[in-house]
């Protein structure tokens, strides 16, 4: 019975993909630089950001510690490693936030909140479940392949997150264009760092939930990456024309 509701989120996840290819290349998530009216009740940007990043965190690790193969080694690291990415980004990541009257839709809070569910439940049951077997995982290409694109991804995530971090003086809001690191040579290295992590990810765990979450992560922050760089291009004259939204050299 899990099984068949695993499989039918597993495929509803690609379908998800699917839909935000399409709903984020024609309709921009109303947040951040592109805030506007008319969507409903919102919420302050910080705690926003904190509700709808929690099920990657708790209910991830509830799930993962009640499957079976949770004391195995492997799922252990693989475990470690999700977490380390989302401690970061539900907890340490809003609290660094500066303080301002930013907020969000709640509209966007509850379907970011609904899809990490869904995503921390078929990522940490598989690796404690209902995935592929992690017994000889240690001795495969695969796993340690994927986990030097996974970090690579995690550094130029971090990376580009203390440098937007550090545009701002205390008591500024107004947005700058970073510069430094791969900024150099696209808008948003931030977004490519993670596209990269998961699909290391997919590649470590060597998954369908982990390919269904790097599928989908693509889909999402392409198309948002391509609507933050038209929005450098329009609200910075000189901006620099070399730079590419995400991807170098290429989009």
């Amino acid at each position: 019975m899990e099984s068949t509701l695993f499989n039918a989120l597993l495929l509803f996840v690609f379908f998800a993909a699917g839909l935000a290819v399409v709903g984020t290349g024609m309709i921009t998530a109303p947040y951040g630089r592109h805030a506007r009216p008319g969507w409903g009740p919102v919420v302050g940007a910080r705690w926003g950001w904190m509700i709808m990043e929690s099920p990657s965190v708790f209910l991830f690790l509830l799930v993962f510690c009640l499957g079976p193969r949770s004391g195995d080694l492997v799922p252990r690291i693989l475990a470690v490693l999700w977490l380390a990415h989302y401690v970061h980004r539900d907890l340490i990541y809003p609290l660094r936030m500066r303080p301002s009257q930013r907020t969000m839709p709640w509209v966007i809070v509850a379907m970011a909140f609904t899809f990490n569910m869904i995503n921390s439940y078929l990522n940490a049951r598989s690796l404690s479940a209902l995935g592929p077997s992690y017994e000889d995982t240690l001795g495969k290409f695969h796993f340690w392949y994927g986990l030097v694109v996974f970090v690579s991804g995690y550094l130029i995530n971090r990376d580009a997150d203390r440098r937007l971090r550090g545009l701002r003086a205390p008591g500024e809001h107004d947005y700058k264009v970073a510069r430094g690191g791969l900024f150099d040579v696209v808008s948003c290295p931030n977004y490519l760092g993670e596209v990269i992590q998961w699909f290391g990810w997919a590649i470590m765990t060597w998954s369908g939930a982990g390919l269904a979450f790097a599928v989908f992560t693509a889909a999402n922050l392409v198309p948002r990456a391509v609507s933050h760089h038209r929005w450098y291009q329009r609200k910075f004259p000189d901006y620099p024309r070399e730079r590419r939204a995400i991807f170098p050299f290429l989009l």
